[in-house]
């Protein structure tokens, strides 16, 4: 198997590996104690029941929204499962269009970080739910290759659930920041990388190689 087929093989089985993880980290909530994990920093809203059934019902289905949206690249089951294939985009739309966009939005509202840590997460939130919906356009109107690309930034969107707790752990240990100072540096970063890390991806999967041909000619 030449590279070029192994690395995206890489990719997807690293990215199974950290929703596990990430599916195991959510796992702890499932105690319902009000001291569990992230919950320690926000004792202020314990007792306000519309925030605490919102983070629950963000943090118990932001995982099959995960999970739902890395099928969607596997390439057996775009080639040999379409219906399949449907079937977990459809879950992945419904999700984020009626329970996580709106979580999102509400846990936005209610972030840490003052007005800073606020706006990144409600821009996180509107980036999400327009690539998502965009996307189901492209494909509506039979542009395969704008579905992908919007995919994969809608995607990395979610994909930032992980990436802020991959720079957290790190900040946590290696800075001397407050958490506020820690949680607004976290939420922009983890933003940031995954928008470029996306956008390298398309460009790498879908524009490169017309570029060498234009080139050559």
């Amino acid at each position: 198997m030449k590279m070029k087929d192994l690395f995206p093989l890489i990719i997807v089985a690293v990215l199974y590996v950290l929703c596990l993880s990430m599916a195991f980290t959510v796992s702890q909530y499932l105690s319902f104690e009000s001291n569990t994990g992230f919950l320690n920093y926000k004792q202020q809203l314990i007792d306000n029941k519309f925030w605490l059934t919102t983070f629950y019902t963000h943090v118990f289905t932001c995982i099959v929204c995960l999970f739902a949206g890395l099928t969607q690249f596997s390439g057996t089951i775009l080639r040999n499962h379409q219906k399949l294939h449907r079937l977990f985009g459809r879950i992945y739309f419904y999700n984020i269009l009626f329970i996580n966009f709106p979580a999102g939005v509400i846990l936005a509202i209610y972030a840490n970080g003052h007005f800073p840590g606020k706006l990144a997460f409600l821009i996180l939130a509107i980036l999400w739910l327009y690539f998502t919906i965009a996307a189901v356009f492209f494909i509506r109107s039979g542009n395969i290759q704008k579905h992908k690309e919007l995919m994969i930034r809608s995607y990395s969107m979610t994909l930032t659930a992980i990436t802020l707790r991959i720079l957290k752990a790190v900040m946590s240990n290696y800075s001397d920041w407050t958490y506020d100072q820690i949680y607004v540096f976290d939420a922009w970063t983890a933003l940031f990388i995954n928008l470029i890390a996306a956008e390298i991806i398309i460009y790498f999967l879908f524009y490169r190689s017309k570029r060498k041909f234009i080139i050559s000619k």
